[in-house]
């Protein structure tokens, strides 16, 4: 069964983040990813850039996954 730490080791090791934070029950997930790749990008791509770093993933371990993508500068302001 697929943990919220390997989702977000997965992650992180597949684009550049800044923050990422992960919970779930292992069959449903919810994560906050911070990453300058999202600055210029809508909600769709940066979904996708996170798509792209998790690969064949998203098709063999993760079956639900709800995000929350902020650049940098969108995180700062939440603090």
């Amino acid at each position: 069964m697929t943990t919220p730490e390997q989702i977000k080791g997965y992650i992180e090791q597949g684009m550049q983040c800044d923050h990422v934070a992960v919970q779930g029950d292992g069959h449903h997930f919810e994560a906050v990813i911070v990453s300058p790749l999202f600055r210029g990008k809508n909600k769709v791509r940066q979904h996708q850039v996170v798509y792209q770093a998790l690969g064949d993933r998203m098709r063999e371990e993760i079956h639900a996954l709800s995000m929350q993508t902020l650049t940098p500068e969108q995180w700062a302001e939440r603090k």
